[in-house]
């Protein structure tokens, strides 16, 4: 009757002490509060009451930086939202250097957003995202680092202006169209200009092609559905009726 009991608490201490860590995952282990290291992925024991584990997710981890209110460059105030993706990549830092490390470094990258933000203009945070979401990345990355934490990605979601400065904006944009509108007519109407300026060229060289050519203008009008055509008659065409008899 005494063997049961004992193979009970055997087994019960069996139980306690293995630890299944999975492939993603890596068990932090301390031994009487002191850091022994990390083990995993796979099976192992614990001595009961006497070292404990902490699990550490090594996948990255996609956090949604929040909207912050920022002042740009150029004092316009605006609302700009991220994503920052992060993954541990070494569980012993993490555990024993941070708190809470997922929680430190949404607020590290809340703050650096808008520091960046701030010290750009308006037309550089909406033009030059890239360069702003590499800034971000490299100084994010930089604060986390002493946490065993990698920052692979830093990217700006959306910027959100004032009603009025987005009417700005639209006026702006419609203004610039019209100019390039205007260009691209000026532009075709000197390029007819030279052409027009070659032809003449050309048939000045020629008297007949003038007639000729006022012989085919001619031909273009009568294909057209008009009831009645009135055209000039040119003074040298009537030369011949007009000169003096011998």
């Amino acid at each position: 009757m005494g063997f049961f009991p004992l193979a009970v608490i055997v087994v019960i201490i069996v139980v306690n002490a293995v630890r299944i860590v999975k492939e993603y995952e890596r068990g932090v282990i301390f031994r009487l509060g002191r850091l022994v290291g990390a083990r995993g992925p796979g099976l192992f024991f614990l001595v009961p009451g006497i070292e404990k584990m902490e699990k550490i997710d090594l996948r990255v981890v996609t956090l949604d930086v929040p909207s912050q209110e920022v002042i740009t460059k150029d004092n316009v105030p605006v609302k700009v939202n991220a994503v920052c993706y992060f993954r541990v990549l070494d569980p012993e830092k993490a555990i024993v250097e941070i708190e809470d490390f997922i929680m430190a470094t949404s607020q590290i990258s809340q703050t650096t957003l808008r520091s960046v933000v701030g010290q750009a203009d308006l037309d550089e945070v909406l033009s030059s995202r890239d360069k702003i979401n590499t800034e971000l990345q490299e100084i994010i990355d930089q604060a986390t680092d002493p946490w065993g934490i990698k920052v692979s990605r830093v990217e700006i979601k959306d910027v959100q202006l004032p009603a009025d400065m987005q009417r700005a904006i639209a006026r702006q944009a419609e203004a610039e169209r019209d100019r390039r509108a205007k260009v691209i007519h000026a532009q075709g109407e000197f390029e007819a200009s030279v052409k027009l300026t070659e032809a003449a060229k050309i048939i000045d060289l020629s008297p007949s092609a003038i007639q000729l050519r006022y012989l085919q203008t001619l031909t273009e009008i009568a294909t057209e559905n008009n009831s009645v055509t009135v055209f000039p008659v040119p003074i040298d065409i009537l030369k011949a009726f007009t000169k003096p008899k011998a």
